[in-house]
């Protein structure tokens, strides 16, 4: 899947859904405006899914190049009371940043969190706007045809599915004057205090394609600027045995995807890699990646229910 499912043997890390991030987006937005996008909580109930109580659910800010966050925004929810939360959303620059706690300023507090069945409540503050809570789940494959080695069968998976949603929109500027950019989601459980990262992510599919099981735990607590050195070689031989590659055809390919940080110069339009839409066919994407262009298409379109404005994923099922 997208990035659903990511912890080991094809479960929810710590086998809690309210902890799996499952995509990221970024795209701009008419207005010069920059929208940020994480989903979590694949296969979300339509009455009931809530986010986890002791989760730091964050999006990370890369602004200068060096694969380490210069701006977070972090988004903390109290515990469901009668089935309603309320959300707190904090950014942090600079060295606070890296830091995985929630932390630095805090743009709003008592945002509801919309269940099922409501229409959306944006929360606003200056320029900011904000929204969280159930939606549609943006992600399109044809999973079954993949599990059986790409006999395809026609049905998108995600047709009918649920997530949980966490939107933000922002002026362009407020993340540089304008040049590139690298977006990436991470989820924290609080464990006595600490913040444990369970789950991190930026480009769909890969650690169900490259990771071996026993690394995913791993993998889901690193740093992007540890990728490279650490993923390169064993994510190498993955592409070798499943796509035919050469080590130097392969490392180029992965180039585009280690370290684990989604590129967006928002000078052009959003079309994966650069940036994510809602529309965008990344399993496609990916499929061609592992199998050396052997297999181009799942055959499965986008979803047609997003929303023309804000929060743009659509309304559940």
């Amino acid at each position: 899947m997208s990035h659903h499912l990511s912890g080991p043997n094809l479960r929810s890390p710590r086998d809690d859904a309210r902890l799996d991030l499952t995509d990221l987006f970024a795209f701009t937005v008419p207005g010069d405006r920059t929208v940020l996008i994480m989903n979590v909580h694949p296969v979300a109930p339509s009455e009931g899914a809530a986010f986890h109580p002791d989760a730091v659910y964050r999006v990370n800010i890369d602004t200068d190049g060096d694969d380490r966050a210069d701006t977070a925004f972090s988004f903390v929810f109290s515990p469901p009371d009668g089935g309603r939360q309320q959300a707190t959303v904090h950014r942090a620059d600079g060295d606070r940043a890296r830091d995985h706690r929630a932390g630095g300023e805090q743009l709003l507090a008592g945002a509801p969190v919309t269940r099922g069945g409501e229409d959306p409540v944006v929360t606003a503050t200056g320029s900011y706007r904000f929204f969280a809570g159930l939606r549609s789940d943006p992600f399109f494959a044809d999973l079954d045809g993949i599990v059986q080695q790409f006999q395809w069968t026609g049905v998108d998976w995600g047709a009918d599915k649920n997530v949980l949603g966490i939107v933000l929109e922002l002026p362009s500027a407020d993340l540089g004057a304008g040049g590139p950019i690298g977006v990436w989601a991470r989820v924290s459980l609080l464990q006595d205090g600490e913040p444990v990262s369970v789950d991190r992510g930026a480009h769909p599919s890969l650690t169900a394609y490259f990771n071996a099981e026993e690394v995913k735990d791993a993998y889901n607590a690193g740093e992007p600027a540890d990728d490279r050195a650490g993923y390169l070689a064993p994510w190498t031989a993955v592409l070798q045995h499943t796509g035919g590659y050469d080590a130097q055809a392969a490392e180029q390919a992965l180039s585009t995807v280690l370290p684990d940080i989604l590129r967006y110069d928002r000078t052009e339009p959003a079309a994966y890699p650069n940036g994510r839409s809602l529309t965008d066919d990344v399993t496609s994407a990916r499929l061609a990646m592992v199998s050396g262009g052997k297999i181009t298409s799942d055959h499965i379109g986008p979803h047609t229910d997003f929303l023309p404005g804000f929060p743009y994923l659509g309304t559940p099922h």
